[in-house]
């Protein structure tokens, strides 16, 4: 590890403006628990570090008046799993980050710096993509949100620039007549970086969906909405058979990641399996 400032903004404002100031040679601190490996193996080398944990303005979770989730990028996976409201409102987001990694992990690791890191096999980007959130985001004295669609750009990218801060996590309310569930797959219980994940958000009418949002992650290099799918299940009878059409209809372009983990046929597999077993459950639900 070589060395570097360590910054301590008292302000939103003051850490955009170091960030801005510094360029490519600084980094956002959040939790710390990927940065931190990345520097320790000098995969990243800033020469300075922006801690952002006095921003306690950063840490909030709260339900608005329209009945919109607004999760600070500071709160951590724990916090959000066991907040109230979250629970009763938002029960696959609560159940979501319930399996982030390891509670160690889940205790100091924040939904904000998960979000900016973009590792492909993490829990939160295809679930909160699903549900068809945004972020917030600011620059100095700027401020403008984007949708999750089209935060993540690629393999550990994502839409932020220089000067960019990620403040806040807004979901839109669940629907009271429709579902949302959220899926993983894990090769062994020791492993807390699924192979593959699924996440599903609908609108329902009787035994038929009117709105669908399927998105995939994990396999591919950032979570992905298969549109194609989403079309082949509006207004359909959800029947088994169907279901499991959708399921192969899902995966059947899907270009899944070949690497020392599991090849890609074998994550295609897997992810026609646990999309399929998504379905179900989700048509079980309403």
């Amino acid at each position: 590890m070589r060395a570097f400032d360590f910054l301590e903004p008292r302000s939103v404002e003051e850490a955009s403006a170091m960030l801005l100031r510094h360029g490519e040679s600084a980094r956002a601190l959040a939790g710390g628990t990927s940065l931190v490996l990345l520097l320790r193996q000098r995969l990243a080398e800033p020469t300075h570090l922006v801690h952002l944990g006095k921003l306690d303005e950063l840490r909030s979770i709260r339900v608005d008046d329209a009945g919109q989730l607004h999760v600070g990028a500071l709160a951590t996976h724990a916090e959000i799993a066991a907040h109230a409201a979250i629970r009763e409102r938002f029960p696959v987001i609560a159940d979501m980050t319930a399996q982030v990694a390891n509670p160690q992990i889940r205790n100091i690791a924040t939904l904000g710096g998960n979000l900016c890191y973009g590792d492909p096999a993490s829990d939160p980007p295809t679930c909160l993509v699903a549900l068809g959130a945004r972020v917030r985001v600011r620059r100095g004295g700027d401020e403008r949100e984007i949708e999750l669609d089209h935060f993540f750009r690629g393999y550990y990218e994502n839409a932020l620039e220089l000067g960019d801060l990620l403040v806040e996590v807004i979901v839109p309310p669940l629907p009271r007549d429709g579902a949302a569930v959220y899926s993983r797959f894990i090769t062994t219980p020791a492993e807390g970086r699924p192979l593959t994940t699924a996440a599903l958000r609908v609108v329902g009418e009787g035994d038929a969906w009117s709105e669908v949002r399927l998105v995939l992650g994990a396999v591919v290099p950032a979570p992905v909405r298969v549109l194609e799918t989403e079309l082949f299940l509006t207004g359909r009878q959800l029947t088994r058979e169907v279901l499991a059409e959708a399921a192969e209809l899902a995966v059947r372009d899907l270009e899944p990641v070949d690497d020392f983990r599991a090849s890609g046929a074998y994550r295609r597999e897997v992810t026609r399996v646990v999309t399929r077993r998504l379905l179900e459950r989700a048509a079980g639900a309403q």
